[in-house]
């Protein structure tokens, strides 16, 4: 089956919003073996809009529109869909009780405006909205699937799982499974090598290797006659790489590394602080992001300056004038002093050059040392990211999480690839 994604909204085009959600649903597709024949990006005008459905109707099985139902004058969206579908509008009185309680919940009045989105499509199936007021719709005509949706992705998300992917998965004569495995702390390249086999392991099975800047998600997709087929399929796919990889597995699908960490602390009882320099906060961002995370995350230290590590967290001032602040004897001493300062049972720390300036030929920019200090002992890493800021943070704060579940699950601390993540 084929398929045609249309991002709608001048806003797009422009440039002031990125488009994350073409890169969502191309995934979900794919994960159902859709493949996408083309990206299109609309602006705000009717004209444009007909054009560009009329093109994806004749061309594609499947449309999935996102933006422009607004309460606003420039969400032609639904205008749109009505004239190309040749439906009129009909108040629906179950989308009006939704948007009268998403508005008391938030103690807002309800709008002209906002009892407008109550009118729909005449034709269409109502896609009920459990994030905002704008409905979806859904046409189904001549053997073709055409979805309508908002473009505030965390809305779109919701109507792809509470609806969407289950009337897509009907159309298939053969039953799917997929699973996504997390990996972190490996690049893709030493990776694939170490699963060299695994495209070839079942018949009906693909392989994706899908890299980001903190690690590589491995997509696994088995197709068979029966779901059951599928599953033992996709199950003997993860047992390979568990098999090959599992140093460098932490989740699968939806898991984030640092809910996994906090369910390790959780069972075992222990309590976590961070002594954060050039990760500036982020670790402590992630962790408290984490809903729960107070059984286990006591407190956070951002210690920035070379006098706050002295006065945060009792590092010697010696330390830091003899080996500098960028070295294994400070986050060492970081780590240690966060721990004995909360009087936590373990700590972590990290102080690198985040660039673009400050590097040298012995301490170049990327270069981070990520400290732990817990009843084991207490001990710091180097990790190399390379150039840029931000990723460097980002990649920082995720080296140091994996070295919190690493610690946790008694695996090696410091994996020989962590210089190199993808």
């Amino acid at each position: 089956m084929n398929a045609e994604i249309l991002s709608i909204g001048d806003e797009l085009l422009i440039g002031q919003v990125t488009n994350t959600n073409a890169a969502y649903l191309g995934e979900q597709l794919s994960l159902l073996g859709i493949t996408v024949r083309r990206v299109t990006t609309v602006g705000d005008r009717l004209d444009d809009l007909l054009q560009a459905f009329t093109r994806a109707w004749d061309e594609q099985e499947i449309i999935i529109t996102t933006g422009g139902l607004g309460p606003t004058h420039d969400d032609v969206t639904r205008d749109a869909v009505c004239r190309f579908f040749d439906t009129d509008l009909v108040e629906d009185a179950a989308v009006c009780d939704d948007v009268e309680r998403f508005l008391a919940e938030r103690r807002r009045p309800m709008t002209p405006a906002h009892r407008d989105q109550a009118m729909v499509p005449r034709s269409a199936v109502v896609i009920r909205n459990t994030e905002g007021t704008a409905p979806g719709y859904h046409f189904s005509r001549d053997g073709r699937q055409f979805f309508v949706t908002p473009g505030v992705p965390y809305e779109m998300h919701a109507m792809m799982e509470n609806y969407i992917l289950d009337q897509l998965r009907e159309g298939f004569r053969s039953a799917r499974a997929s699973l996504t495995v997390l990996t972190t702390g490996i690049p893709e390249s030493t990776l694939s090598e170490l699963l060299v086999g695994i495209e070839t392991l079942c018949p009906g099975c693909s392989v994706a290797y899908l890299p980001s800047p903190t690690g590589v998600r491995v997509r696994l997709t088995a197709v068979a006659s029966s779901q059951d087929e599928a599953e033992k399929r996709i199950t003997e796919l993860q047992d390979f790489l568990l098999e090959r990889a599992r140093e460098y597995v932490f989740g699968a699908d939806r898991d984030t590394l640092e809910a996994v960490v906090e369910t390790l602390l959780v069972e075992r009882g222990l309590r976590l602080a961070v002594a954060e320099s050039c990760t500036g906060g982020l670790i402590t961002d992630r962790l408290t992001d984490v809903p729960g995370s107070s059984r286990c995350f006591d407190r956070g230290f951002i210690a920035y300056s070379n006098a706050s590590k002295t006065e945060l967290l009792g590092v010697d001032p010696a330390i830091i004038e003899a080996h500098g602040a960028v070295s294994r004897e400070t986050a060492e001493a970081m780590a240690a002093g966060a721990r004995r300062a909360a009087a936590v049972d373990v700590a972590v720390s990290t102080t690198g050059i985040a660039g673009p300036d400050g590097g040298s030929t012995v301490k170049p920019v990327g270069l981070v040392w990520i400290g732990i200090s817990s009843g084991d002992g207490t001990h710091a890493f180097p990790h190399y990211f390379g150039g840029g800021r931000t990723r460097t943070k980002r990649r920082a704060a995720q080296a140091t999480l994996d070295l919190l579940r690493r610690s946790l699950l008694g695996l090696p601390l410091h994996p020989s690839t962590s210089g190199s993540i993808p």
